[in-house]
């Protein structure tokens, strides 16, 4: 195959390997088209991959994926003796709940009525319908298809949730069919570079997430500028900033300022119903028990980049007095407990982001047209947390950036930096830094390790056994 490491690169965009695996991949990829200084740039990664290194990471490489339905699909073709059940795609959530909508034909079962008690057919019932099945046959049939159609649901949920993430982490990067990535090797090379930056796990520390424009990615966007046959759109949409979308033509910015909207509002309606059910404090956005924070979290990520690029856009095309009329803004993450109590101990106070948010009305309200919030509001609201409304992102996308150097990805467990990858597999496996008991089989173990500094990171204090720490 011609140049199979862009098909390998291709392939990273929706995972989460490391930049320097994905680097070395990029060495490959251009193999006799760098010149000797993109050369030293890009070995300063590419030299740190596992092919090189000879070991591998304790943390996975792929973004978690919610359990297909094999097992409630094979239950149901088991109970009503068809093959034809069999064949069907358990990890499509619409196969398996036509599955569940088609058996249910036989037992007078539908999704509208499949609760357990209320849905049933009795006796009569059955009768009427020439259902010709003992109770409990029947009762283990409608049982097995409630499970089925409860996990159809469950598996699109988690699929949609990792969606989100993945639009969090990277934008539309996972969108980006082979044919078209692998027809710009350059462009192709950046954007799964930067894809990988963009992915990397969070540190638990009180210097928030690092920038992701490092000078790996610099030089590699600098070929991308080189080249007149870039294609631009491609690179928009992991790295939605005004300068590339100004490279963009109006129906491309166009598509790109719907695609970053729909995103927005869908992302709000989730929020929404997060908040409706179990609301947070907004004024500390601290992770209370029993507060569902990896889901807020991996939403509020995806919408607050959903955001940043419709910004972005509308910038892009000289746009940005639309928020004159509307303006919705940033969603906070929650922040774990340990973590805040640190940063309060350090003397930090109050992340004035957090204080714009917790002024302004909810965004969701903003987007239903429920409640009115302009750009002028956004502005007195960063004015009073001592913010810069355009460089700090609430009312227009920061044109500059600083370009970081690259260092190696280190050895994370729940954001908590491990020297070494075997001492980090046996923290991760005996529950450290969870926010649970540690595995009693394993904590002389443990408490052997800690006490020879295996944990590289500065702590709140060592041994820290809970926390929860967001990664």
């Amino acid at each position: 195959m011609a140049n199979a490491p862009i098909y390998d690169l291709h392939r990273s965009l929706d995972r989460r390997m490391r930049p320097e695996d994905v680097a070395d991949l990029v060495h490959l990829a251009l193999d006799g088209a760098l010149d000797v200084r993109e050369r030293r740039i890009l070995e300063q990664a590419a030299r740190h991959s596992y092919r090189r290194r000879g070991y591998v990471s304790s943390m996975t490489d792929e973004f978690a994926k919610p359990k297909d339905g094999a097992h409630q699909l094979a239950a149901v073709a088991r109970l009503f003796d068809s093959d034809e059940w069999t064949g069907r795609n358990a990890d499509d959530p619409i196969a398996l709940a036509d599955v569940a909508a088609l058996a249910g034909r036989e037992i007078g079962w539908s999704a509208d009525r499949a609760d357990f008690k209320s849905g049933r057919l009795d006796r009569a019932g059955r009768a009427s319908a020439g259902i010709d099945l003992p109770k409990r046959q029947y009762n283990r049939r409608f049982r097995a298809l409630g499970r089925l159609a409860a996990k159809a649901s469950k598996l699109g949920d988690g699929k949609e949730l990792r969606r989100l993430l993945l639009i969090g982490r990277s934008g539309f990067a996972a969108t980006i069919t082979e044919d078209r990535f692998a027809a710009d090797v350059d462009a192709a090379c950046f954007v799964a570079y930067f894809t990988a930056r963009r992915n990397m796990r969070r540190q638990f520390s009180l210097t928030g997430k690092g920038n992701p424009f490092d000078d790996v990615a610099e030089m590699l966007m600098a070929r991308c500028e080189r080249n007149p046959g870039t294609d631009w759109a491609m690179i928009a949409v992991v790295y939605a900033k005004p300068s590339i979308l100004a490279r963009l033509n109006d129906a491309q910015r166009g598509e790109m300022l719907g695609a970053w909207y729909a995103v927005m509002r869908q992302c709000a309606e989730r929020l929404e119903h997060i908040w409706n059910t179990r609301p947070f404090s907004r004024e500390s956005m601290v992770v209370r028990r029993g507060d569902d924070s990896s889901t807020w979290n991996t939403v509020a990520q995806a919408y607050n980049a959903a955001r940043a690029g419709w910004l972005a856009c509308l910038q892009s095309m000289d746009a940005l007095a639309l928020l004159d009329a509307a303006c919705p803004g940033k969603v906070m993450r929650l922040m774990a407990a340990d973590l805040a109590w640190w940063h309060q101990q350090s003397g930090g106070d109050l992340d004035p982001n957090t204080k714009v948010w917790s002024s302004l009305p909810l965004p969701w309200e903003v987007l239903s047209g429920r409640v009115t919030c302009t750009r002028a509001d956004v502005e007195q609201a960063c004015a009073d947390a001592g913010l810069n409304p355009a460089d700090s992102g609430w009312t227009a996308s920061p044109a500059k950036h600083r370009v970081v150097v690259f260092e190696p990805t280190p050895e994370l467990v729940h954001g908590v930096t491990i020297a070494d990858p075997v001492w980090a597999s046996l923290l991760r496996r005996a529950g450290v830094f969870s926010g649970k008991r540690v595995k009693p089989e394993l904590a002389e173990d443990v408490a052997h390790g800690l006490s020879a500094g295996v944990v590289v990171s500065d702590l709140p204090s060592r041994p820290l056994f809970g926390g929860g720490h967001s990664s």
